[in-house]
């Protein structure tokens, strides 16, 4: 049996059957566009859940998930701290458990993997691993938890789900709900944690071969969309494709595929170059998440799938209780960004 490297060791509980595609391609095309995986590129593992019973419920409008995505993330009082090379990745846990930091990790621990965090309950885990196997691109996952097991080990010896992330969000029912710094109070025995690549990762990279990042130098969010490239189902979990953009010379958005590409677990290379239009991005100045980031005349918007997807999947499925990372507000874990390059 093959197991990934990040999930957690196969158990009586989890002993899993699913393949995770580790790359693939969109198809050039209109809105009917759909994601999809090279065969050759699985790797089994086998897993028993009980089959997810949420129910299928009305989705939201598009202006409703917008509505719920635009909600502002306050910046942390200590971002110095956190982007101090000589302070450890368990000091800055630390002071996010301690409610010291609350904004974006953007350009924090640089070196270190960033996570994004989708927590379900057990009845919809199944589907939405499911979700992640079908879609590796915007969801690779790096860990998936047990049942009621708040600490990650396989990504940080102190990691716990509960207080090191920055700002969660909750969700029920597909409304967000509230937007809490600790999610202590709310942890129940069935809950089942997910955390999924994110592009912070490769941007250390990016930036050791001289790519500017305006985001990290401005130090602020990413700028994140919704698109109209759909993902492949899986149960309840449906929705479109949501993408981080960094602008960049046609020269440097070369060298960014060509580096970025080597990262699969945290997004890989590009889905999208310029002409936003074509994917159903009308206005850069206007992001569904994070923050606006301009785009000079001599640039063009370089396009990568966004670990946010899920978010915009939980606003269609509507399971009745979710907990997330607010999106910019990753978790920072043990791992260093080197180890996840396939050459």
């Amino acid at each position: 049996m093959v197991r990934l490297a990040g999930i957690e060791p196969t158990t009586p509980w989890f002993v899993a059957k699913y393949s995770i595609q580790l790359s693939y391609s969109r198809e050039a095309g209109d809105s009917n566009t759909v994601l999809h995986s090279p065969a050759s590129a699985w790797v089994t593992q086998t897993a028993t859940w009980g089959v997810c019973a949420v129910p299928i419920n009305r989705v939201n409008t598009m202006e409703d998930s917008r509505q719920a995505a635009q909600t502002t993330i306050p910046q942390g009082r200590f971002k110095t701290l956190m982007t101090t090379p000589q302070v450890s990745v368990h000091d800055l846990r630390q002071a996010i458990r301690n409610g010291q930091f609350q904004g974006h990790t953007s350009g924090s621990a640089p070196t270190s993997v960033q996570g994004n965090v989708v927590i379900l309950p057990e009845k919809s885990a199944e589907a939405f691993l499911q979700f992640c196997q079908r879609n590796p691109k915007p969801c690779p996952l790096l860990a998936v938890s047990r049942p009621g097991e708040p600490m990650l080990p396989t990504l940080g010896q102190d990691l716990d789900i509960r207080t090191d992330v920055p700002r969660y969000r909750v969700w029920r029912n597909g409304e967000l709900v509230s937007e809490p710094t600790d999610i202590q109070s709310l942890w129940r025995k069935d809950l089942v944690t997910f955390v999924i690549g994110c592009s912070f990762s490769f941007e250390q990279a990016l930036m050791e071969a001289g790519l500017p990042l305006r985001h990290v130098e401005q130090q602020r969010n990413v700028a994140m969309f919704r698109t109209r490239i759909p993902t492949i189902p899986a149960g309840v979990f449906h929705g479109p494709l949501v993408v981080s953009m960094r602008p960049f010379s046609p020269a440097h958005a070369i060298q960014a595929i060509q580096i970025t590409s080597r990262y699969p677990d945290v997004h890989g290379a590009p889905v999208h170059i310029g002409m936003p239009h074509l994917i159903g991005i009308d206005d850069l100045s206007r992001p569904d998440y994070g923050d606006p980031i301009e785009v000079l005349p001599h640039e063009l918007p370089v396009f990568w799938a966004c670990g946010v997807t899920p978010q915009a999947a939980i606003t269609q499925a509507r399971p009745d209780f979710c907990i997330t990372h607010a999106p910019g507000a990753m978790l920072i874990t043990d791992r260093l960004n080197h180890q996840l390059a396939s050459v």
